[in-house]
């Protein structure tokens, strides 16, 4: 069975920084995508920023210019950077990966954006 465990969020400043993990409990060389979504409160829920085995990254329209994906496999985890962190990023953020037609998810840390 497919496991991520999501690392990172909490409560984060305004202009702050953010910084999640999303580790695999296998290669992730294995999954066709990985990346990270995310759902803000009466929201629905949008792409941040995807990459597949190919190293190809795909950002969601409002994650262009501020989020930067990256993958270490050797650590076995996708990993997600915010720098300035403002009022539209509190959200619950989930890192989902592709196995073909499979889908697995993480639980989805919830971050906050509160001085």
């Amino acid at each position: 069975q497919v496991q991520l465990v999501e690392s990172g969020g909490g409560l984060v400043q305004p202009g702050g920084s953010l910084r999640l993990s999303c580790r695999a409990s296998e290669n992730i060389f294995n999954f066709n995508t990985m990346g990270w979504y995310r759902k803000a409160p009466g929201e629905e829920r949008e792409l941040v920023a995807s990459i597949n085995v190919g190293g190809k990254i795909n950002y969601g329209d409002s994650a262009k210019g501020r989020f930067t994906i990256s993958r270490d496999g050797a650590r076995k985890t996708v990993d997600l950077q915010r720098n300035s962190l403002n009022p539209e990023d509190p959200a619950v953020y989930y890192c989902p990966a592709t196995i073909l037609s499979r889908h697995y998810w993480g639980h989805g840390p919830q971050v906050t954006v509160s001085s």
